[in-house]
């Protein structure tokens, strides 16, 4: 009987370790891979339901239409890169989702934020879902909301 609590209590260890470094990893290995252009890690780093929301309003990419628009940047060899400088990943009781949210420097966009999901799949994590912010600092928001309703169809 004694041996059984301690398999018990060992099993129930076992399964509350840490994924946060596996998850750190996960992430910085999908940004690496398109700085690096490398289209088959970049998209295999996703969950099959994987939805990118992009800075534009109009931008919510299913994992097949955000391939079909990024494969001519991959195919040229060169997508794009962000540089992860912060993030902050939380986990699901059980352990089988994470999301997070990072501070990310791009020379093209300068100062970005990324927040993502992702989950185990087939014991491994991938991105379900992934949004690409611009903070826009407080005291510019009003001119920048002006210029955004200047530039956009009324019927928009």
């Amino acid at each position: 009987m004694r041996k059984l609590v301690l398999l018990v209590l060992f099993c129930a260890c076992a399964t509350t370790r840490d994924e946060r470094p596996a998850i750190q990893a996960a992430v910085d290995d999908w940004h690496r891979a398109a700085a690096e252009a490398n289209e088959s890690r970049y998209f295999g780093a996703m969950a099959p339901e994987f939805v990118f929301l992009g800075t534009d309003a109009t931008e919510r990419w299913d994992l097949a239409s955000f391939r079909a628009f990024a494969h001519p940047y991959f195919a040229k060899g060169t997508a794009w890169t962000f540089t992860p400088r912060e993030r902050h990943v939380m986990l699901s009781p059980r352990g089988d989702v994470a999301w997070f949210d990072e501070k990310l420097d791009s020379a093209t966009y300068g100062e970005c934020r990324g927040s993502g999901v992702l989950r185990r799949v087939n014991g491994a994590w991938k991105i379900a879902h992934y949004n690409l912010t611009i903070p826009i600092p407080n005291d510019l928001a009003k001119r920048v909301v002006e210029m955004i309703r200047a530039a956009t169809p009324s019927n928009h």
